[in-house]
């Protein structure tokens, strides 16, 4: 692998403190009845605090936040599905599904995510992959590639399973890989939904399970989950002043209270700060072929969810050695990345800003290019 060149822009004078998000959460008094608990920053993908947090644990229909990705990823809302008989008479919660109805997939994931229907939850994955297994296959594969490593999904619905859990700060990043999908997002924000079939028979409406809807001024989304193994599973998204907090609790008796307690703590201290506008931050970087320089910019906004009243840390540019022209505009040049705590950084990637063609190449011996 190259070696970058790093460069080094100062934004604040004041000292950037190293004592991680965690370290300072410590510190004050937090009494949760789970055994398992995140609070997580969604724009930075980070937890700011953790009780065993990185512990193995069932998750009960928590699992569904998964299922709906993953069809949301695979087919259109108004996919019409037919009710195969295999998906029929699921054990635990159910909006009675039968076969030979038709549901439309967005029907479908209403269902699945106010009412946590198994059945629906079966439906999707015989409509997506053909079965149950080839769809937690699926579910698995997509876990791999948010980098993952302590989840493993059997089913799509999240009864009990062996080989079946997670972590809570894996289960947060799932979340908020989700709640980045504006479909997933408008589903688990919904209180309520007259769900009926295509042919528009047997309409009901089904309530959200997740009281935080209700209970917590700001709550977007996302699950609610319980099995007598898993016990009471809880993942809550909130939003104020632009900075999405997920909690996620496994195995709470007082479920609503640990959520209302960790939010109230993240949305108390931390804050979502506007650090770079996209094309702010600005290097110029000399071509190993021409006499000219190639202006690099930060292609995206860049925003750090940081404590209040803290200094923003410094800017750390990495660049590719030793660029030559052609330069297309656009083409990615390097990336900067932000210490946001003592364990964590945040990164964003470095883009040339123009196009640079070959031309006033350097002259060498006997006036050959060199």
């Amino acid at each position: 692998m190259k070696r970058c060149i790093c460069f080094f822009l100062l934004l604040a004078l004041l000292p950037f403190s190293r004592m991680t998000a965690v370290e300072a959460f410590a510190e004050e008094s937090l009494s949760l009845s789970a055994e398992c608990a995140v609070l997580y920053d969604a724009e930075n993908r980070r937890p700011l605090y953790e009780k065993n947090a990185g512990k193995r644990h069932p998750m009960a229909s928590t699992t569904k936040i998964m299922t709906a990705l993953v069809a949301l990823e695979a087919m259109p809302l108004d996919t019409v599905i037919t009710v195969p008989r295999e998906a029929t008479g699921v054990e635990g919660s159910s909006v009675y599904l039968k076969e030979g109805e038709r549901y439309t997939l967005e029907a479908l994931l209403y269902a699945l995510l106010l009412q946590s229907a198994n059945d629906a939850a079966e439906v999707i994955a015989y409509a997506v992959s053909g079965g149950i297994l080839p769809f937690a296959a699926r579910m698995n594969e997509r876990a791999t590639e948010l980098g993952l490593t302590d989840t493993q999904f059997e089913n799509p619905h999240g009864l009990d399973g062996d080989r079946h859990f997670t972590t809570a700060t894996e289960l947060a990043t799932i979340a908020a890989e989700a709640m980045e999908n504006p479909d997933f997002l408008k589903i688990v924000s919904t209180r309520r939904y007259v769900f009926t079939s295509v042919d528009g028979e047997n309409p009901r409406t089904l309530i959200n399970h997740n009281k935080m809807l209700v209970l917590y001024d700001g709550t977007v989304g996302v699950k609610t989950g319980y099995t007598k193994k898993c016990g009471r599973c809880l993942v809550t998204a909130a939003k104020r002043d632009g900075l999405m907090l997920i909690s996620v609790t496994l195995d709470a008796p007082n479920d609503w209270s640990d959520h209302e307690a960790l939010l109230d703590y993240g949305f108390e201290h931390y804050e979502s700060r506007l650090v770079a506008e996209a094309g702010a931050l600005s290097l110029s970087l000399p071509l190993f072929n021409t006499n000219v320089a190639a202006k690099i910019v930060n292609r995206d906004e860049i925003r750090l969810v940081l404590p209040k009243g803290s200094a923003s840390p410094a800017p750390i540019f990495e660049v590719f050695p030793n660029p030559v022209a052609p330069i297309r505009s656009g083409a990615i040049a390097g990336s900067v990345s932000f210490p946001v705590d003592g364990g964590s950084t945040v990164t964003s990637p470095l883009i040339f800003s123009e196009n640079i063609p070959i031309q006033n190449q350097r002259k060498g011996w006997f006036g050959f290019g060199r």
